[in-house]
């Protein structure tokens, strides 16, 4: 994997999310592109997935990504527990 996990935490419902990255989320909630004109753009999986974690994906909603390899998930499911 070329990009790390990120780490994790509980919302404020206790859904287990992945830390977002706040200039990340600012980029995507204020910028000229949403999360469907980013999925017709050219992106490999790992830049994807990343993405994912860094605007702070739930970790269930992650395993259902069809961008998430089975590998990439169990790394994130060890930690999980």
């Amino acid at each position: 994997m070329k990009h790390p996990n990120q780490p994790l935490e509980k919302d404020s419902e206790g859904i287990q999310r992945f830390k977002q990255n706040k200039i990340v989320r600012y980029l995507l909630d204020a910028g000229p592109f949403d999360m469907n004109d980013l999925a017709l753009m050219p992106f490999d999986d790992e830049d994807r997935q990343q993405f994912a974690q860094l605007i702070g994906y739930s970790v269930c909603g992650y395993s259902d990504l069809d961008y998430v390899s089975d590998e990439r998930f169990e790394s994130i499911s060890e930690t999980v527990g």
